[in-house]
């Protein structure tokens, strides 16, 4: 049973979906055209209750089993875009200059929109089916919104939850997942270098704040090198040093900015901790001032072993035992659906994108597009999933 017959045959209208979307990006919190078309489409699918608003533009959906009573478990799917401009040459590409769907929210959603298109239709399971489409996945933590200030929770109690995320690389087809830590938790760093500028050619009258970063920069290599585990793993990225003016004058200060990523929050703790310590000791060897703001961002997405089993399951019998991995990578992307796993039970799963031209290419890039062949694998799984997990009574 490689996909379900039912949502093989609404293919070529998510497929339409997922373009209309791929058309009209829009970055966090400002979705607002992607909240009304998600909504729309609801409407005319029929879903039983729509409630909007959570995290700004979010939209939460409800299906009802026709089942009886039964549990109530979460589906996720991100719609945000990011800020690229797009070089795919495609006819759906982004209309809006600047900004693209590089990370295929786009397919997600559409895929959970099969799913529920398919689900309001047949309604064969017990319980109830929360839709939640979430915004602001990049960067800003739209999940933490939804689940912490918003009450989504609260609101929608589940007793699990769970979410997915296309994979290029991966075959059309395959399924891959982790239990345990998957995705690692981010952090980002400002560090602030406050020296005393002057003329280029008497630099012994200045403190120079651009041979200090350029210490700092160094120095902050070590804490994976020399000050973490060889067991555990944490990357320190700088990736932004600005400063200075003009070409004779030493700057009055120099910024750093940079990302940390690591799998366990004790790796988190001791980076932060360490990387503060190792600022302020070389500054003021070279008599500098700094600033250090270390800025907790996603925690890292820990799957719970139970779902991931019951998932794999699932996967199997949705596309046979040789097209699901239980034992990927983890990797040291980050994603907001960790705040959800936080409060609710439940796992995080990959779905193939394809590989070389078809899908092969890498989010976040400006030539990435979303494989429309994996929509209806997606919905599929999820609509399995929810006749799996709260089936009708006997």
């Amino acid at each position: 049973m490689p996909i379900i017959n039912r949502i093989a045959d609404f293919h070529e209208q998510m497929t339409e979906w997922r373009r209309a979307m791929h058309a009209h990006p829009e970055t966090a919190f400002e979705e607002v055209w992607t909240s009304d078309f998600i909504a729309k489409r609801l409407e005319e699918i029929g879903v039983d209750h729509i409630e909007r608003g959570l995290a700004k533009t979010g939209v939460v959906a409800t299906i009802k089993g026709n089942g009886g009573e039964g549990g109530r478990i979460g589906i996720r799917a991100d719609f945000d875009a990011l800020d690229i401009l797009e070089d795919t040459g495609k006819e759906w590409a982004s209309q809006i200059p600047g900004k693209m769907h590089a990370c295929g929210h786009d397919g997600h959603t559409a895929i959970l929109l099969g799913a529920a298109r398919y689900l309001a239709e047949t309604r064969n399971f017990a319980g109830e089916v929360v839709l939640i489409f979430q915004p602001a996945e990049e960067n800003v933590a739209g999940g933490r919104v939804m689940v912490e200030e918003d009450g989504l929770f609260e609101k929608f109690p589940v007793d699990a939850v769970y979410g997915l995320h296309n994979r290029p690389g991966l075959p059309v087809g395959k399924i891959c997942m982790r239990p345990g830590p998957s995705m690692a938790g981010a952090d980002m760093f400002e560090i602030t270098i406050h020296g005393y500028g002057g003329h280029a050619a008497r630099p012994h009258k200045t403190v120079d704040p651009v041979v200090v970063q350029a210490q700092i920069v160094l120095g902050l290599q070590t804490i994976a090198s020399r000050s973490t585990d060889p067991l555990d793993s944490v990357v320190v990225s700088v990736t932004q040093v600005t400063g200075g003016d003009t070409f004779n004058v030493i700057p009055e200060k120099v910024v750093l900015r940079g990302t940390v990523r690591a799998f366990r929050p004790e790796v988190q703790d001791a980076t932060e901790a360490k990387m503060s310590k190792i600022c302020r000791s070389i500054a003021e060897a070279f008599d500098a001032r700094v600033d250090v703001n270390y800025d907790r961002r996603y925690p890292p997405l820990i799957n719970d072993a139970e779902h991931i089993e019951k998932c794999a399951g699932i996967a199997r019998e949705l596309i046979g035992d040789d097209n699901v991995d239980t034992e990927a990578a983890p990797v040291m992307g980050s994603e907001d659906f960790a705040y959800m796993l936080q409060h609710r039970p439940g796992c995080y799963i990959n779905l193939g994108n394809g590989v070389g031209d078809e899908g092969g290419v890498n989010v976040h890039n400006p030539g990435y597009d979303f494989n429309d062949a994996a929509l209806p694998y997606g919905a599929s799984f999820w609509a399995l999933l929810v006749e799996k997990l709260l089936p009708k009574a006997a």
